[in-house]
């Protein structure tokens, strides 16, 4: 017969298992830290569960139906103001593109242009103000606060100057309706969409690797051969794009066209996102993925202090506080992952 473990044995072992206990542990939390997008998430699951807890219409099917609106449309911009952040710059007009692509498409269909190519026409001008601000900011060394500052107010009066400051409304049809962000769904698969296909082309392409160069040794891109005013313009000119295109979802979500829409509002909102889901303002380092995280999570801190009673004024006080905090921590973040070899 064998012999019953003493107890020393048993206490052996135990201190033998606790190391390797340990060393998971350590290993998931590395892995946390080097992820960008999961201090994020966790943040957002954490909210939905105390909106809930204070505001039991949190969840229901109306509220998350405005909540994916407004979250999808703020995460659509935030993923072009990624890829322009990442290089070091910023784009503040892509508000105002917001406002003037979907007049555009309206005159265009007004014109004969079926709606679907009017919608390729919207966005062209939208596209060229992207071009505009790139050359002017890479050519003539131009900050890009300061170029896309001066265009924002450019579009805004050119907006207001063609729709005579009057809303319009779109007749676009059922169909085109449903596809074009008219209910919750379907906006919601666009900014999916558009997340998936940049997050892609950021961390898997010659162009993402370029940008993130671009924005982290400007100079050093140059020398080993990144065209870096190309990248810089082509970024400028794809933000616009997005603008542009989740100013239109959202004309056919709502119903009507505000030349009001849009604005610094919006453009500050996607800022945040990106911010706050782990892109620096410095550049060079940046996530789409956790720039739509952090649209999400400013839709449900808006909507769920809606719900809540709570003033706006307070939203705004803590957005702010989020901002400074979350840039802190992705700095200290951004220093940790560069000593331990991290993404």
């Amino acid at each position: 017969m064998g012999r019953e473990p003493s107890d020393s044995t048993l206490e052996g072992e135990e201190v033998a298992r606790r190391p390797a206990h340990q060393g998971l542990v350590r290993r998931v939390g590395l892995s946390l830290l080097h992820t960008r997008e999961a201090s994020i998430a966790i943040a957002g699951v954490a909210l939905v569960v105390y909106f809930q807890s204070t505001a039991p219409a949190f969840l229901s099917s109306g509220n998350i139906a405005n909540l994916a609106g407004y979250a999808a449309t703020t995460a659509i911009i935030a993923a072009g103001e990624v890829m322009v952040l990442i290089c070091g710059e910023v784009d503040l007009s892509v508000g105002q593109v917001y406002a003037l692509s979907p007049f555009v498409m309206y005159y265009a269909h007004g014109a004969g242009v079926p709606f679907v190519p009017a919608i390729l026409v919207g966005l062209l001008p939208a596209a060229l103000i992207g071009l505009i601000n790139g050359l002017i900011t890479v050519v003539l060394e131009i900050p890009s606060f300061i170029t896309t500052l001066g265009t924002l107010f450019l579009i805004n009066g050119l907006t207001l100057t063609i729709s005579g400051g009057f809303p319009v409304a779109p007749e676009p049809g059922a169909v085109i309706t449903s596809i074009f962000g008219g209910n919750p769904l379907s906006q919601i698969l666009w900014a999916l969409g558009v997340t998936v296909i940049l997050q892609f082309m950021l961390v898997k392409t010659r162009w993402g690797m370029h940008t993130i160069a671009t924005g982290g040794n400007l100079v050093g891109a140059a020398e080993v051969g990144v065209r870096t005013g190309f990248i810089k313009i082509g970024n400028f000119v794809l933000c616009s794009i997005l603008g542009g295109l989740a100013g239109t979802l959202d004309c056919f979500r709502i119903g009507s066209i505000d030349p009001l829409a849009g604005g610094t509002e919006i453009m500050f909102m996607g800022i945040a996102s990106a911010v706050i889901g782990g892109t620096l303002l410095t550049g060079g380092s940046g996530t789409i993925v956790g720039a739509f995280l952090g649209a999400i999570v400013l839709g449900i801190l808006k909507d769920g202090f809606t719900l809540s009673g709570v003033s706006a004024y307070t939203f705004d006080m803590i957005l702010g506080g989020a901002i400074l905090i979350t840039m802190l921590i992705n700095v200290r973040l951004s220093h940790l992952r560069a000593a331990g070899g991290g993404r």
